[in-house]
């Protein structure tokens, strides 16, 4: 029996207004952060940042992300708006995972059964587990699988795709339409490649959905009738690259050849996404390779680390963060790297124990990367 779920995506604007004037700026290395003086808070710079020069590739765009901290480390025509093909699959699996469980039972529907182009060859009235389609739709990209799966969850492919959109917003997709589950070539349909790699960060973050992408060859069982079928993962750099742990192909004339690859080296996990690249599987190594060697992931502030010391009524109080700061960038560039403590309260009145009085900024040369409240630890 098809369930009908409802979901809605909450989005939270954050608005951070500066009407102090004091600023200390510290080495991101351990430099001792200066007592604050008055004076005007910087301008953030207008001119662009310049990226660092990454290896030539072969696809029209292309991002290298690091997972753990969300930082792009390479960017070709990152944000340009393309056909994505089957690696649409990614935002239908994260919500059949998020919104079904993986032990609920699907009835095949004639519209899921009549899905053409790659499929599992679905019949109608066939009976199989949510996590079972989940599995054909990332390894082999079954088509059908992805419209039984919208059905399941939500009643209709076209509920279900309303969906996808709210959550790849939520994700901060913001130039991302989806038309269908599966990536079939539709006009209005289309994505980039930083959004795709934002959705396969949260979905890498989900154990079933990285557990499924890093399977070379699997095999799926149905229900009624009771048999069994193998898959193999159309993810040829599962075999080829000796770190490669996912994540999910795409190919259409429209879209050409898609990947979004994800490896992990040293403790270190990357992903990159390719889109329209002749040569996807030598991009993606090649990108993966340079982030590895090229570029690290620095920590400049531990949890609960006083950063600075604000003058409240009676006397300084330490100011500390809740969670670490990591940043990801190239290796050249670590010099860069700095620390601004921007206080939003006035000095010399009383605070309470965990209010916030200010932000820590991380810059990296003139481009800001991060800004994180500054709490009053007593």
């Amino acid at each position: 029996m098809i369930r009908q779920k409802l979901t809605c995506a909450w989005f939270c604007v954050f608005l951070c207004i500066i009407n102090m004037s004091t600023l200390s700026v510290t080495s991101a290395y351990g430099a001792t952060v200066k007592k604050p003086v008055t004076k005007s808070a910087p301008k953030v710079a207008t001119k662009p940042a310049v990226l660092v020069t990454g290896p030539s590739v072969s696809a029209a765009s292309a991002v290298l992300m690091e997972v753990t901290t969300g930082d792009v480390l390479f960017g070709k025509q990152a944000d340009a708006r393309r056909a994505p093909a089957s690696t649409t699959k990614i935002m239908t699996a994260i919500l059949g995972l998020e919104l079904g469980r993986p032990d609920e039972v699907v009835t095949v529907s004639q519209k899921a059964a009549d899905v053409g182009e790659a499929t599992l060859h679905l019949d109608p009235g066939e009976k199989i587990l949510l996590y079972e389609l989940i599995t054909g739709a990332l390894v082999k990209s079954g088509n059908d699988a992805c419209v039984a799966i919208a059905e399941h969850i939500s009643g209709s492919e076209a509920q279900f795709v309303k969906l996808m959109n709210k959550k790849a917003l939520a994700l901060g997709a913001q130039n991302t339409n989806f038309v269908n589950t599966n990536g079939l070539p539709l006009k209005a349909h289309y994505t980039t490649a930083k959004d795709l790699a934002l959705m396969a960060r949260h979905g890498l973050q989900l154990p079933q959905f990285a557990g499924i992408t890093r399977q070379k060859t699997t095999a799926i069982h149905f229900l009624e009738p009771d048999v069994f079928m193998d898959l193999k993962n159309t993810n040829k750099l599962l075999s080829n690259y000796p770190y490669a742990n996912g994540v999910k192909t795409g190919t259409t004339t429209a879209a050409g050849k898609c990947l979004v690859a994800s490896a992990t080296k040293d403790g270190r996990q990357l992903l990159v996404v390719v889109l329209n690249a002749p040569d996807r599987f030598g991009d993606a190594q090649k990108l993966l390779e340079w982030g590895f060697e090229k570029t690290e992931t620095v920590r400049l502030v531990e949890a609960g680390q006083a950063v600075a010391e604000f003058p409240s009524k009676k006397r300084s109080v330490p100011v500390v963060i809740d969670n670490p700061i990591d940043v990801s960038i190239a290796k050249v560039e670590r010099a860069k790297l700095q620390t601004r403590v921007v206080w939003e309260k006035t000095a010399n009145v009383s605070v309470r124990a965990g209010e916030r009085l200010g932000h820590l900024e991380v810059w990296l040369g003139e481009r800001k990367l991060n800004s994180v409240p500054l709490l009053s630890q007593n």
